[in-house]
């Protein structure tokens, strides 16, 4: 009997500190489309209140970043849509050239959320490729890993994935602390790699926003920066792209013509800068041969 309370009890502590499973145990459905009644249930909830922990009345905001959490907007919104976004993804099974994924600075490349086609940037650059973007205004690095794991990606074949996602994690560093923003991206990172071991992943380190001085300014460079030990690049299909120095002037400043007047999203000659630097990566990696345009 104490041999295998031992052993449970082993296999406890593996699950709490490599699986994070018992601080998530709560959530009814951790993978698949569509949702049980509990597991809708379960994510109409507050966020704050499914985070890690909550269960057990346990703070542990090192762990928020990169363990799975659907989004909350108030009521049904934010659920909706994700729903819309399995639907596109499902009027488009099979090979896709470009997967986009992150928040609004995703989202903003042109989205079905939106007009419904990609920006002019995009067009110009990669017009011919066949891009699917599945970017969500506002999502966290924790509110990517819920939508890959439940029907946001299923049954696509994307070759290159571009990631950019961590911003919205910045409101939150003060409780969860810096590295445990960077380990969200990397979790990401992580999940698209396992689901999709043959792509190309272009991790975009966060751009900057405001000014220097400014905490949210400060805490995206910290980020950024904890980003290189965690070595994304050791796998050869990773490629780690650093905007800073193409979105900020020498003084550390950003350059105001790229950014709209919030001095966090892009403006159109932003999204043409943020292009230009992504082209070398995506013509390598998808060797000039464009699929088909995005339907």
């Amino acid at each position: 009997m104490r041999q295998t309370k031992t052993h449970n009890l082993a296999v406890l502590v593996c699950l709490t500190l490599f699986c994070g499973s018992s601080v998530h145990a709560d959530e009814p459905q951790k993978t698949g489309w569509p949702l049980t009644e509990a597991e809708r249930a379960y994510v109409l909830k507050p966020e704050h209140e499914r985070r890690p922990g909550a269960g057990e009345k346990k703070h542990l905001p090192t762990l928020w970043p990169s363990t799975p959490s659907a989004g909350f907007w108030g009521g049904t919104s934010w659920l909706d849509t994700h729903a819309k976004l399995v639907d596109y993804v499902k009027a488009n099974q099979g090979p896709v050239d470009v997967l986009l994924v992150g928040d609004s600075i995703t989202q903003q490349w042109g989205s079905p959320l939106d007009k419904g086609i990609l920006n002019a940037a995009w067009m110009k650059h990669f017009g011919g490729y066949k891009t699917l973007n599945i970017g969500i205004g506002g999502d966290k690095a924790q509110n990517v890993l819920w939508r890959l794991d439940h029907g946001g990606v299923e049954g696509i074949q994307p070759r290159l994935i571009v990631l950019m996602i961590g911003n919205n994690n910045m409101f939150f560093t003060a409780e969860t602390g810096i590295e445990a923003a960077a380990k969200g991206v990397k979790a990401c990172v992580d999940n698209v790699r396992a689901k999709f071991p043959k792509a190309e992943i272009v991790v975009a380190k966060i751009l900057p926003a405001h000014a220097p001085g400014n905490a949210f300014y400060e805490d995206i460079k910290k980020t950024n920066a904890a980003l290189d030990p965690l070595k994304l690049e050791s796998d050869p299909k990773v490629h780690v792209l650093d905007l800073w120095s193409d979105f900020t002037n020498a003084n550390g400043t950003i350059r105001p013509a790229l950014f709209k007047p919030d001095n966090i999203h892009l403006s159109l000659a932003g999204y043409e800068v943020y292009a230009e630097c992504l082209k070398p990566l995506l013509e390598k990696a998808l060797g000039g041969k464009e699929r088909r345009g995005r339907e």
